[in-house]
């Protein structure tokens, strides 16, 4: 995968990206990441990339033609790749709220490119003509979209194939199965009076199953209840959640 960010901030990137886990998927070539700085691209002597917007108002916006050249720069150097396999993402709150099912969508895309904002945003004519998706991390307004790009390029990155040592993990993590995670514990398996349950110390790996499964559903069902509306679930998982709703918890030590 090759992904690419526009951005007036390049240096953001190297204290994240530079270590652990993202720093290994780089560094061995399974994704590879180039940072664009648009400002590059303007044309008159003070590198400007942004002015005022026409009819008025508060704020400067971003000027298209930064943000065309380096498009155009890139494109010229690496080839076109169209959707899906290629994706223009704007980073902005209006765009489409993020998730684990959209980040095993761009796993599978050849190339990812972001376009990380400032100020009051783009000229309108990018979001026409170069983008293919807005893409928003939640309901709240942030100074850039540097650390967005972060985020999702992060949730990315760990699916593709060679990156995490133990591909098993990415089934067990919250929102893969649709629902948050059971909780887990390891050695020792008694500390400050708090035990580990006892059905995790048993080697029945059935029961250990169904554990973690029950504690899953009712995290969720506390934590996150939104979720259970598109969760795939069997009769005993309706069973259970129905005693929960009842203030029934007999199936279940309450951490």
């Amino acid at each position: 995968m090759n992904i690419f960010v526009l951005t007036l901030f390049p240096q953001m990137f190297s204290g994240v990206f530079g270590e652990s886990m993202m720093k290994r998927a780089f560094e061995s070539d399974v994704a590879n990441i180039e940072y664009v700085d648009f400002r590059q691209f303007a044309k008159d002597k003070h590198h400007t990339v942004d002015d005022t917007t026409f009819g008025g108002g508060a704020g400067m916006l971003l000027k298209p033609e930064p943000l065309f050249l380096a498009m155009d720069d890139i494109n010229r150097r690496h080839g076109t790749v169209e959707p899906p396999a290629g994706r223009v993402i704007m980073l902005s709150p209006q765009g489409r709220r993020f998730n684990q099912e959209i980040a095993r969508e761009y796993a599978e895309c050849e190339r990812l490119t972001f376009l990380c904002g400032h100020y009051e945003g783009f000229d309108d004519r990018v979001r026409q003509q170069l983008v293919t998706e807005e893409l928003s991390l939640g309901d709240f307004v942030m100074t850039g979209g540097e650390i967005a790009a972060m985020a999702v390029t992060d949730t990315v990155v760990r699916l593709l194939p060679g990156v995490l040592g133990n591909a098993v993990s990415l089934e067990d993590e919250s929102h893969a199965s649709g629902l948050l995670e059971y909780p887990q514990y390891t050695r020792p398996a008694s500390f400050r009076g708090m035990d580990v349950p006892p059905t995790l110390l048993s080697g029945n790996h059935q029961l250990i199953a169904k554990w973690r499964l029950r504690h899953a559903l009712y995290r969720t069902w506390r934590e996150r209840p939104d979720l259970l509306s598109t969760a795939m679930l069997d009769d005993e998982e309706r069973a259970w959640l129905a005693k929960f709703e009842r203030g029934d918890f007999s199936d279940i030590d309450i951490p």
